[in-house]
């Protein structure tokens, strides 16, 4: 995490009469990070999706109920703390039309979620040797936004 990041997580947490949390993650989201962090700020968008995959080539985590995040713009600067509400692992192909709606994007249609989404995953797939398929596990998360930086 960077400091910038550091010092607003630790800035919230003083103002908080709550214990500050011991684990924190700060990362931008995928394909436009500045759009799509604002449709969190505005209280449009409540869940993300990524491929399970790659969190196993990354060797990284996965998301947990209560886990926090702070959201990061294009410049890696940080814009809001958000609180993981619910995590469930499925296929792409079994997504259901109000997870992708939950998602705030585009004309918040399935459809178009599917679009941008196949779009995406077939990229991020191809970087590192894998092919695109509608079943691939998505770990669907959903989060509510907990403070916005400089409200």
């Amino acid at each position: 995490m960077n400091e910038a990041s550091q010092l607003y997580w630790n800035t919230y947490w003083d103002k908080q009469k709550k214990e500050k949390p011991s684990k924190v993650s700060a990362w931008q989201f995928g394909g436009d990070p500045d759009y799509l962090a604002q449709l969190v700020i505005n209280g449009v968008k409540t869940a993300t999706c990524s491929g399970h995959i790659l969190y196993e080539i990354e060797q990284e985590p996965l998301p947990a109920v209560n886990d926090y995040s702070i959201i990061l713009n294009s410049k890696d600067e940080p814009l809001a703390i958000i609180k993981t509400v619910d995590v469930k692992i499925m296929p792409m192909n079994e997504v259901p039309e109000e997870f992708a709606i939950a998602e705030g994007e585009g004309d918040r249609t399935y459809r178009y979620w599917k679009e941008v989404h196949v779009e995406f995953f077939t990229e991020a797939l191809s970087k590192v040797g894998l092919e695109f398929s509608e079943d691939m596990l998505l770990v669907c998360e959903r989060f509510e936004l907990v403070d916005e930086k400089n409200k």
